[in-house]
């Protein structure tokens, strides 16, 4: 209770001789610096705003050109060709100006309406530069002559130092595809796939298609595309992310791991001191726009991270919605079955990474039990999401409840403290490593907030990792994130040699607050529910990390291959040698270069890779199966990049599907993923690592996690020796000098 008290700025009594008011100073400081911060904030949006708003230009380029103007009409030249007279006649000041005064007003009015217009055209052209992606489909090392000059023209029309929004204006917007493209390249991918007979059936229903109601579901398309930003991003959201009823733990949610040779500390709260500390140091960065923007030649969009800190996604009965708040002093945490809110900042400063660690030990040190129905409450978070909307609303809509999920809900993120210790360790470290990755997956199914945008985890020795929700951004934009945490926490911040977070701590700071609750006994039930139902589903999880550290990006790259041409197509190899045959294989591309791009999909099997396989399975020569492979990588690479440059297949039908939902009409073209495959991630690390993430369901019995890494470790193998260039057989060297020496002699 002295804590509450501490916390609350002013105290009132009502007695016989009127109102008792007590003032607390010290709460009365915290509330002024908490409200300067967020000032300060504003501040800083103001200004950023402003030079997004006018970028490729500077604010100070306003100066400039009215300077100019001025200028020139002092030496009697009139730049703008009689407008300044004609403001000069409609200034609404009569004759409480001097003539001087009234025509130094409209030259400054011209002058900014003139820099308006510089910023418009300049803006303009770079957009129209920036939709050229001719440079993508050039060979490498060959560079044309009209992409040097577009390149020449593209640092012409960007300005200098842009903030991380900066470009957001000037990305082109995703073109919608012609019906009839579309529909070539789809059946083109899924010509390999089909029958003689199957593949008729489909062309004649796609040129149905593409003839009669494709043509009318297009104009829709371009009509939305007019009018939006991108055509496909925010049917995305909803329809794939948003609208799905089933659990999105699993299903939608995706991890990052820690470093997998070494841990910094095994001291759990300093780890999460440094990890947390870090969290707040790139959101600073990102408020204040110092985070430059990603360029590939041309800059990506970077609108999905404004959503990276206090979000959370709400359930709903028929949709979930997306819910962001400018700004959270604090993070949820949970720790053995109970909750907290853990304030990030005091004084009007951020805490030190020592101070949070000492906040977090405090947690850890509560001895306080978990109220009924409070250990397991995350679980409706991982259930299905119609009981959880139903909950929600009938439970938590008022209350102490209401208040504890608001402070959940509002949180710039979750953090997890886990009594587990996870990381490759121990007599079973293979294991151990995929112990861990299905812990980041889905925990205990209970102890992470699945709404939340992400969840950070720190394990018991010291580990850490995140877990993310699927609906508001991309993979590539957490990975970004917590690569910056990462290397900060070891490089930057660093711990003492006990192992603890550096820095002092602020004798002054309030105890972390346990939230509390009122949980009904139904309630309780429906929790366990929930709990039962995501469980089932994070038990049917087949899960392998295979880390290859044989060889490498640098290996691959001697063959003069693509790195994700080759391993897409060693992944082909495995599956046709797992399962005798080939299947519709998906792999992600990104179309960030345009606004508000998200992703598209790359058809990687194709006929090229299927008549390498059979080329190299059936014994065909060497020389043969090279040419084979370099064509199927050839061909990977240019759907690789068609998506990437917005001329995909699957994004295209995906909208032009909904487009036929919503008029009523059936469409042939919508694409169900298979529940008994595969899925594969993986991450190229340095010159000499790669790591796969496989996974896959224990209810289907043709899939094996394990035997797949094993066939897909064997493919790469397997291709690297076959496109490796030859070694000169040293004792055929030999033979031949002893042959040429005799020949001389």
């Amino acid at each position: 209770m002295a804590e509450a008290h501490q916390a609350v700025a002013f105290q009132f009594t009502i007695t016989p001789e009127g109102i008792d008011l007590q003032l607390s100073h010290q709460a009365l400081r915290q509330v002024y610096l908490s409200g300067l911060r967020s000032w300060k904030k504003r501040v800083t949006r103001l200004k950023n705003n402003v030079i997004t708003g006018v970028y490729p230009a500077s604010p100070s380029s306003w100066l400039f050109v009215v300077i100019a103007i001025l200028a020139t009409m002092y030496t009697r030249s009139d730049p703008s060709m009689g407008l300044i007279a004609k403001i000069q006649e409609h200034l609404p000041v009569g004759d409480s100006l001097s003539i001087q005064c009234r025509t130094v007003v409209s030259a400054v009015l011209f002058s900014t309406l003139l820099w308006f217009s510089l910023i418009f055209t300049m803006r303009l052209c770079l957009k129209q530069l920036l939709s050229y992606h001719g440079w993508m489909f050039e060979q490498h090392g060959k560079v044309s002559n009209t992409t040097k000059i577009w390149a020449a023209m593209v640092r012409i029309f960007s300005g200098r130092q842009p903030l991380l929004y900066s470009y957001q204006g000037s990305l082109p917007n995703l073109p919608v595809p012609a019906v009839k493209d579309t529909v070539k390249r789809y059946l083109e991918s899924a010509r390999p796939l089909m029958s003689d007979s199957e593949y008729e059936r489909m062309t004649t229903l796609a040129k149905e298609f593409e003839s009669s109601l494709g043509n009318r579901l297009q104009w829709y398309l371009k009509l939305k595309a007019m009018w939006a930003s991108n055509y496909v991003s925010d049917w995305w959201e909803e329809y794939v992310y948003l609208r799905g009823r089933g659990p999105i733990m699993v299903n939608s949610n995706y991890y990052g791991m820690d470093f997998l040779y070494v841990t910094p500390t095994p001291i759990q709260a300093a780890r999460a001191g440094n990890t947390l500390h870090a969290c707040l140091l790139y959101r600073r960065k990102l408020n204040r726009e110092e985070i430059k923007p990603v360029i590939l030649n041309v800059p990506l969009c970077a609108a999905q991270c404004e959503r990276i800190f206090n979000t959370t996604r709400i359930p709903g009965e028929e949709t979930d919605s997306l819910i962001h708040w400018q700004d959270s002093e604090y993070v949820a945490v949970f720790h053995r079955g109970r909750y907290f809110r853990l304030w990030l900042y005091h004084a009007g400063r951020m805490l030190s990474p020592r101070e949070i660690e000492q906040q977090i030990q405090r947690i850890m040190d509560n001895p306080s039990p978990p109220v009924p129905g409070e250990a397991k409450l995350g679980a409706l978070t991982a259930g299905d999401r119609i009981p959880w909307a139903q909950a929600r609303k009938e439970f938590f809509s008022s209350g102490v409840n209401k208040r504890s999920l608001d402070c959940i809900e509002k949180a710039a993120f979750f953090v997890t403290l886990d009594d587990d210790e996870q990381g490759m360790r121990g007599d079973d470290p293979a294991g151990n490593l995929d112990r861990y990755a299905k812990s980041l997956l889905h925990g205990k199914c209970y102890d992470r907030w699945f709404d939340k945008s992400f969840t950070v985890v720190v394990y018991k020795n010291g580990k850490n990792g995140l877990s993310a929700e699927h609906s508001w951004a991309d993979a590539p934009i957490m990975a970004h994130v917590w690569e910056y945490v990462m290397t900060t926490d070891s490089f930057q911040l660093g711990y003492t040699e006990e192992g603890h977070c550096k820095g002092d701590v602020a004798s002054s700071l309030p105890p972390p607050t346990r939230l509390t609750w009122d949980i009904p006994a139904e309630c309780q039930e429906r929790i366990e529910r929930s709990l039962a139902v995501a469980q089932a589903l994070a038990d049917d999880v087949d899960f392998h990390v295979l880390p290859i550290q044989e060889f490498g990006k640098g290996a691959i790259k001697k063959c003069k291959i693509s790195p994700d041409a080759f391993i897409q197509i060693a992944l082909q190899l495995a599956y046709y040698r797992n399962r005798g045959t080939f299947s519709l294989t998906y792999e992600a591309s990104m179309t960030r270069l345009f606004r508000e791009g998200r992703t598209e999909t790359v058809r990687s099997c194709t006929s090229e890779s299927c008549a390498f396989i059979r080329a190299l399975e059936g014994g065909e020569s060497k020389e043969a199966c090279r040419h084979l492979f370099r064509t199927a990588a050839e061909k990977h690479q240019h759907l690789y990049r068609m998506a990437m440059t917005g001329g995909g297949i699957d994004r295209h039908l995906f909208c032009l599907y909904i487009v036929s939902k919503y008029l009523g009409e059936e469409s042939p073209f919508l694409n169900k993923v298979a529940d008994d495959g595969y899925g594969v991630s993986y991450i190229i690390i340095g010159e000499n690592m790669i790591n796969l993430h496989i996974s896959c369901k224990h209810s289907c019995p043709q899939t094996d996690s394990h035997k797949f890494g094993a066939d897909i470790k064997k493919a790469l193998e397997d291709l690297l020796e076959l496109m490796s260039p030859e070694k000169p057989d040293p004792s055929k060297a030999e033979l031949n000098h002893s042959k040429k020496s005799k020949k001389d002699l």
